[in-house]
């Protein structure tokens, strides 16, 4: 029999939650990477993370034989669910083994207690917000993860099909080699773009000077170019100084790039980081005793794979050529850092403005992932 347990939002359990898929279901994985446990509790605690002001979360473990076997987040997230005419709830961080049973007593208990709150239909796999990992995998098993995506196992879609999910929305992820120089093409259309608009690149000499000087302007760009894409939870003025101060501090300077008007405003922005997949592989998500080694050598050390966490520009500068300047910005520094490839994270399959930017690289479409709903 499968025991369903909901945890209170404690330390200890939430660390149960967290650990599972690191230490059970992908301990011998060499493509699954682990959340940094340290921020995955914040992200499951209601008294740390602020989008807990407009969700609502219920967290359920699976066990059979007093084992873990899966685990699932039920969320409800008010502010979507108003911008959309919706009553939709979320199920997310689902993990479980390859059993009938265990996958439909975990959907079943999500799938209850959002119906008892009145919504009407259940989507997933989705985070709180977009700050959070979502979609499911579907292609690409083969390929190491992410720190900013979910792995998952192969059998994984096909529950969710036995069940009775559909499509809702689908992200394809690239795999973009660093070029030996930066492509002409691009070049000149970057110079064109910023004699046309009156804009350039800002470089930025210390940490302290992003987060004080661009560290606001940063996540409300973001909040207006992502404003239309699936699903998007607009970021509060409380969660913006959360993530100014949770990752700003630590971004390398000559990964990331700021596109300016002549007055100073801010209308692009491209985030990289080198990947920490490989670390966060080794030390399992734990800082200690010896994952920040792991961890430092990832960002200070020889890398060969850099993560394009993400670009925003602002909508009426989309589509002129903005995304040029960046990667002009970018590329030269990838190629000094001794970057082979990036991965370019989730990309919704529609957006052909984004994916329109990689004509200048040698790339491939290596994953693909899925957001799965059904109407209860």
């Amino acid at each position: 029999m499968v025991e369903i347990k909901q945890l209170t939002p404690t330390k200890s359990n939430l660390l149960k939650f967290i650990h599972f898929p690191i230490d059970v279901l992908y301990k011998d994985s060499k493509c699954y990477v682990p959340d940094m446990v340290m921020d995955a509790i914040d992200t499951f605690d209601p008294k740390k993370n602020p989008a807990f002001d407009f969700c609502e979360a219920a967290y359920f473990m699976a066990y059979r034989d007093g084992k873990p076997v899966g685990r699932i987040a039920a969320i409800i997230n008010r502010v979507v669910n108003e911008r959309n005419g919706k009553k939709e709830g979320r199920f997310g961080f689902i993990d479980f083994i390859d059993d009938n049973e265990v996958v439909d007593a975990l959907i079943d208990t999500a799938t209850q207690w959002v119906k008892a709150k009145g919504m009407t239909c259940l989507t997933g796999p989705l985070g709180f917000t977009d700050m959070d990992p979502e979609g499911m995998l579907v292609e690409g098993f083969d390929q190491l993860g992410t720190q900013a995506t979910i792995y998952n196992h192969p059998y994984y879609p096909k529950h969710m099909e036995r069940l009775g999910f559909v499509k809702d929305a689908d992200w394809v992820e690239f795999k973009v080699m660093v070029p030996d120089a930066t492509p002409e093409k691009m070049s000149r259309i970057a110079q064109i773009v910023k004699t046309r608009y009156k804009i350039d690149n800002v470089h930025c000499t210390s940490r302290k000077q992003i987060k004080e000087q661009y560290g606001h302007d940063i996540f409300t760009l973001i909040n207006e170019a992502y404003d239309t894409l699936f699903g998007y939870s607009p970021l509060s003025e409380k969660q913006i100084k959360h993530y100014i101060n949770m990752y700003l501090p630590f971004l390398p300077l000559n990964d990331l790039s700021l596109v300016v008007k002549e007055d100073g405003e801010l209308i692009g922005v491209g985030i990289a980081i080198p990947s920490l997949s490989k670390a966060l592989i080794k030390s399992r998500g734990r800082l200690f005793p010896t994952g920040w080694y792991h961890l430092l050598k990832a960002l200070k050390g020889k890398n060969d794979i850099v993560d394009l966490m993400l670009i925003a520009v602002k909508p009426e500068y989309q589509s002129k050529g903005v995304n040029s300047l960046i990667f002009n910005d970018l590329v030269p520094h990838f190629i000094d850092n001794g970057y082979v490839y990036a991965e370019s994270n989730p990309e919704l399959e529609t957006n052909d403005k984004v994916q329109k930017q990689w004509e200048y690289f040698d790339f491939k479409q290596h994953k693909r992932r899925r957001a799965f709903t059904k109407e209860i």
